[in-house]
């Protein structure tokens, strides 16, 4: 199979990547941890804990317990939108790179600002749905232990905002970046899926 050359930075055979490039991209992923990730590491491990003890419950035990199930599954809806806000952060949403790799530099960088403006929309849209969801939802609890639902909600609702708000950091970044940095971003990202 023939690979293209790539117009802006060389060629694009991810065969040609070494292992440096591997530990290079793995080294960068522990570095850009910063604080806006805690929440989200947090809730990992505690969705890990909960299913564990589910799992050691119901197999060993021979008795599991009622309340790991909808607290696995609550956590699991945070862990997927508070998750969502480091993904905005670093840019590693899912996107469409096939425009990035073949539109001209100066494109790329009008394509990235137009997309970012869309993001910070629509999570700001979501996030003002779910703030009316959680209020109407304030009065149900939750089955296993007696807290509101709206918890949840209200969640999900900050990490709409925080998601916008990290959309229009982007937006910011990427007026006052270069062409050619704009670009090579965007190639990075595709870069580190590929790998």
């Amino acid at each position: 199979m023939a690979y293209s050359k790539n117009v802006h930075d060389g060629p694009t055979d991810p065969s040609g990547q070494n292992a440096d490039v591997v530990a290079n991209v793995e080294e960068t992923v522990l570095a850009d941890i910063q604080p806006v990730d805690w929440p989200v590491l947090a809730i990992f491990w505690g969705l890990f804990l909960i299913v564990f003890l589910q799992f050691f419950t119901r197999y060993f035990l021979n008795n599991s317990l009622g309340w790991t199930e909808e607290i696995a599954r609550y956590l699991l809806i945070l862990l997927c939108f508070v998750g969502s806000v480091t993904c905005v952060r670093r840019g590693t949403h899912i996107f469409l790179q096939f425009f990035y790799r073949y539109l001209s530099i100066s494109n790329v960088k009008v394509l990235a600002i137009a997309i970012e403006l869309v993001v910070v929309a629509f999570c700001a849209n979501a996030g003002w749905l779910t703030i009316e969801l959680a209020q109407r939802t304030h009065s149900q609890k939750m089955i296993s232990i007696d807290l509101p639902k709206s918890i949840i909600y209200w969640t999900v609702a900050v990490s709409f905002f925080a998601m916008a708000l990290m959309a229009s950091r982007n937006v910011w970044k990427y007026l006052h970046q270069s062409e050619q940095e704009v670009a090579r971003t965007k190639l990075e990202a595709e870069t580190e899926a590929e790998i």
